[in-house]
């Protein structure tokens, strides 16, 4: 099974903090606008009307289950998860239901705590809420003598049917939204980044506060709070920076983005005021990526990009502006952390603004690439102009759908339902489902639809404003496989914040391998013959691997897959990875090249088996070169003739490229020397490499260890090889990390 993981690399933050510049860049109004292209009657158009019995339209998604909002809920708003139970907040409080079973969820229970907008993030047993109503109080009970709250609740749920506030940490601004932020290196901390967009309390009602002007001293506006959470004592939760993520870097001012709308762009494109105005003196939403050490700020009237290595002291390293944009919402990095979709909350989410008359580039999303740490405007993208004048209708929240392979997001359009979009080609998006109902009213305005729709351990969840809480799951379709979703499904974790990313890694397995041929097949690279060839034998190995007994049979199968897939393509690979998996021969290699002016090298294979011992590099002129020996390998036969048959076995290897932060050494630098230990007649040793700097491809390529005739095959053999690695002399200092896989496979 896959997990969610946040590793401790920060070699992307160490790189675009290096270049120390902060810029401010426009996107262009030329540039691509991507929307969905519709059916030519496309079944989201005159849909009926109802609030409970309103007509649907879908493609490639099934709606598993809704349970409408409970009497006495306000306005529903986001979603957290953790283990089995999506936590919704709600203007009046936070519902906690049982997700064990998408097609039944279950509402566990409710806490009624009214605050506005009631934004939630969980980590572990302690639940935060945003809170920015001024009729919120302390104590969850309006109009009582408690003092008014506007902040941050924290609380123990470790029994969701009765919470337990064991925080309340107050802000001038409130809390609109909130970021939980996990450090990977301080993890007796969780921080939480607040963005408060309301009205700045006075000093009387909480000191410190200041609606001053930006020339003031210390002015509550054009600044983020960050809450300092300790894990051990979450009661000791406090501000403990106050961040200007906006300031000019040169005069210093504190609002040195977007305060509202230019002298190029008065009004918004459309002709009508800008709604809300572009002003950048607060972020809406942020959201932090820890693998990368990046977040990406929708501020009002900006887009930012921010440097969280230092999770208490935010800072800004780029910021964008777009004319088309009334009001910056929310951001969501690809998986890779190249790129980042930021949403434009036009008309603050009340406004019908998917009507043929609107423009696909306003309400849409933006999508960016990140290029040497700046922000490089792709693309938009927008649903289609199918919606009434009756339906709320712009971009808002969504999540990352984890197909391998690919970068495709699903996103909550209000009532204009919930649409999934790959954004893999990022000047070019393209929808691939959706999922849609009719407005609530055919007669008069009534706010609605999906706040967020998001990604949770293989199905879809969604928070209506108005109706309640919906699931559902994809379903294959000629833009995603069954494959596909298979390995998405394998996906997992215990806990999600959407606005805090985890990075996604797929394990080897045949749900991968076979959607990585399926992508192969849709872009051509893979067809005829060999595209069956593939799919026959990893049938078979499927198959065969049922039986531990079979492995054998099973690794064979999975080599000629990975033949017939084509040497060095995604699916090749995915296959030599499983077939590691299942046979236990992967083995971790090191290189250091070190910044010594001597040009010495030296190389470790981590701890596999008994080991590795190494010696010293050497420089041999034109090269650097560096030997150690490959663990012993034993092979066991103990098949019988009508088992074996007149065959006998092979052992093959392959290594992956040795990777270090600031490059890489390809495979075939890497070489071996067979040796058969236990030599016998009918086995043999295989040939020795020859590395590229030789003119061969190393390990780069299947090469052989040793292979046993049917004479030679019974009983056990023992394998080792000499290693080596020839570098040339220019290779650039660093660690150098790679996989040798070796497997074992029977031979006709």
């Amino acid at each position: 099974m896959s997990t969610l993981t946040t590793p401790r690399s920060r070699w992307r933050t160490r790189t675009l903090a290096a270049a120390g510049a902060v810029f401010l860049g426009i996107s262009m109004m030329s540039a691509t606008t991507a929307v969905a292209d519709p059916m030519p009657t496309d079944p989201r158009e005159g849909l009926s009307a109802g609030l409970y019995d309103a007509g649907v339209a879908a493609s490639g998604v099934e709606h598993l289950a809704t349970l409408q909002k409970t009497a006495g809920l306000s306005t529903n708003s986001d979603i957290a998860f953790k283990d089995d139970m999506a936590i919704v907040g709600n203007y009046n409080g936070i519902q906690f239901y049982d997700v064990s079973n998408p097609s039944a969820p279950e509402l566990v229970s409710i806490l009624n705590c009214p605050g506005s907008q009631n934004d939630v993030s969980v980590v572990g047993n302690l639940l935060f809420m945003s809170v920015e109503s001024t009729a919120a109080r302390l104590d969850c009970v309006p109009g009582s003598s408690a003092p008014v709250f506007r902040g941050v609740r924290v609380f123990d749920i470790s029994n969701v049917t009765n919470p337990v506030q064991v925080a309340a940490v107050q802000t001038c601004r409130g809390s609109h939204t909130h970021t939980v932020l996990q450090d990977p290196d301080d993890t007796e901390n969780i921080y939480i980044y607040v963005s408060g967009t309301a009205g700045v309390r006075s000093a009387e009602q909480l000191a410190g506060c200041s609606n001053e002007t930006a020339e003031a001293a210390n002015p509550s506006r054009w600044r983020i709070e960050v809450i300092k959470v300790p894990v051990a004592n979450p009661a000791a939760a406090a501000v403990v920076t106050e961040s200007r993520l906006f300031a000019d870097a040169t005069t210093g001012r504190v609002d040195g983005l977007q305060n509202g709308p230019t002298a190029e762009s008065p009004r918004h494109p459309s002709g009508a005021n800008y709604s809300p105005s572009p002003n950048t003196n607060a972020c809406h939403d942020i959201t932090v990526y820890p693998e990368i050490g990046l977040a990406a700020g929708a501020c009002q009237g900006n887009g930012i990009l921010i440097d969280i290595s230092d999770p208490a002291n935010p800072k800004r390293i780029d910021a964008v502006a777009d004319p088309n944009f009334s009001y910056w919402h929310s951001a969501t990095f690809n998986n890779d952390g190249t790129k980042v979709i930021f949403t434009d909350e036009w008309g603050g989410g009340g406004g019908a603004y998917c009507q043929p008359i609107h423009q696909s580039n306003w309400g849409a999303n933006g999508i960016f690439d990140i290029v040497d740490g700046k922000l490089k405007f792709a693309s938009y993208y927008k649903i289609p102009n199918v919606q009434t004048n009756r339906e709320n209708c712009v971009a808002h929240n969504g999540s990352l759908v984890p197909v391998p392979g690919r970068d495709i997001m699903v996103q909550a359009w209000y009532q204009g339902g919930m649409s999934v979009f790959d954004f893999t080609d990022s000047a070019n998006p393209k929808e691939i489902a959706f999922f849609d109902r009719g407005p609530i009213s055919a007669t008069a305005n009534a706010s609605g639809g999906f706040w967020s729709t998001y990604w949770y351990n293989g199905n879809i969840y969604g928070s209506e404003l108005t109706r309640g809480f919906d699931s559902f799951k994809l379903t294959p379709s000629a833009f995603l496989t069954e494959n596909e979703l298979a390995a998405a499904a394998e996906v997992s974790s215990t806990q999600t914040n959407v606005q805090g990313q985890a990075h996604f890694e797929h394990e080897p397995s045949f749900a991968l391998a076979k959607a990585l041929v399926d992508q192969a097949e849709r872009a051509g690279t893979l067809t005829g013959d060999a595209l069956a060839e593939t799919r026959l034998q990893i049938a078979l190995a499927e198959e065969l691997s049922a039986d531990p007994l079979n492995e054998p049979a099973t690794l064979a199968a999975l080599a000629k897959a990975a033949e017939a897939a084509g040497e060095g393509t995604d699916a090749s690979n995915a296959l030599i990875a499983l077939a590691g998996k299942l046979s236990g021969g992967s083995i971790p290699v090191e290189a250091t090249v070190p910044q010594a002016a001597d040009g010495s090298l030296a190389l470790t294979v981590a701890d596999f088996g008994d080991g590795v011992s190494l010696s010293q590099a050497e420089n041999a002129g034109d090269r650097f070169v560096f030997e150690g020996e490959l663990p012993d390998l034993t092979v066991t036969d103990s098949r019988n003739a009508r088992q074996a048959g007149d065959g006998g076995w092979a052992v093959a290897g392959r290594s992956t490229d040795l990777t270090s932060v600031g490059g890489s050494v390809e495979a075939a630098n890497l070489g071996w020397s067979p040796v058969v230990k236990t030599p016998r007649a009918g086995l043999a040793a295989g040939p020795e490499s020859v590395v590229e700097l030789d003119g061969g491809q190393g390990l780069a390529r299947t090469s052989r260890l040793a292979h046993a005739t049917a004479d030679g095959r019974m009983g056990s053999a023992t394998l080792g090889a000499g290693l080596f690695l020839h570098l040339p002399v220019n290779t650039d200092p660093g660690t150098y990390s790679g996989a040798l896989t070796v497997s074992l496979f029977p031979v006709d």
